[in-house]
């Protein structure tokens, strides 16, 4: 049920990225002006709204800033931008499969900041679908480990359909069917034990090996892709060792 996961290197990263919080600021602003959108303004009977806005908590977001982001999501303030969702496909260096998802008010904007990314950072544009099917779509809830083992919060999350709990060096993951996120967050909660977001994303069906040199050209294709205001999220199937990392680090 538990393994290492080496999207911990990922994690490490966008720690990094993280920390221009203006750009992580809109992100998460962007991300609740959608879902009060799709699913209504209310955050109780919306659960991807609720996941959103404690993400933002979690990140320091203003809570007038969060408020006036769902009320132009639900159509009660003005302003609201309309949002669409773009997945881009491509391959970093080393063969590396790169799922790019957008959200944008400008689609042209998008896809030519996304392909400037790529080019200048060794990667190449595939076709729609050439990358996705080595991608499935999973719940995953990360929280800091406050003293928790594994076995703990596995214990807390079996029967709420969890799939599996991986430890992440400061914190862990747990991953489930994207149906099931709502559960496991609940199964949390009733157990007193916090956590840090819960959303839905795309995990890797087969992973790639790289050495220094290849981690560290994927994690520069990936800032470069993330510091576009339109790309929310940047997945890959890179497979960094923990020896790869602490030469990194």
């Amino acid at each position: 049920m538990s393994g290492h996961s080496k999207w911990a290197t990922t994690k490490h990263k966008k720690a990094a990225i993280d920390a221009k919080r203006g750009k992580l600021f809109a992100k998460l602003i962007k991300n609740i002006e959608v879902a009060a959108r799709t699913g209504g303004g209310d955050p109780e009977g919306n659960p991807t709204l609720f996941d959103a806005i404690q993400k933002a908590k979690k990140s320091s977001v203003p809570n007038d800033n969060i408020e006036r982001a769902r009320k132009r999501g639900a159509g009660e303030e003005a302003g609201g931008a309309d949002w669409q969702t773009i997945m881009y496909e491509g391959y970093g260096p080393n063969g590396v499969a790169v799922l790019i998802e957008c959200l944008t008010d400008n689609r042209n904007r998008a896809a030519g900041e996304v392909r400037v990314a790529m080019t200048r950072n060794g990667g190449n544009m595939a076709d729609p679908g050439s990358v996705a099917y080595l991608f499935h779509r999973k719940g995953v809830v990360t929280l800091e480990k406050n003293g928790l083992s594994e076995d703990d919060v596995l214990m807390a999350v079996l029967d709420a359909g969890a799939e599996e709990v991986n430890d992440l060096g400061e914190s862990f993951e747990i991953i489930s069917e994207p149906g099931d996120l709502v559960a496991v967050r609940s199964a949390l909660q009733a157990a007193g034990i916090d956590y840090d977001s819960a959303e839905s994303g795309f995990q890797p069906s087969v992973n790639v090996a790289v050495d220094v040199d290849g981690a560290r050209k994927v994690f520069k294709l990936v800032d470069a892709l993330e510091d576009s205001d339109d790309v929310q999220n940047v997945y890959t199937n890179v497979d960094v060792s923990d020896e790869v990392l602490a030469e990194l680090d």
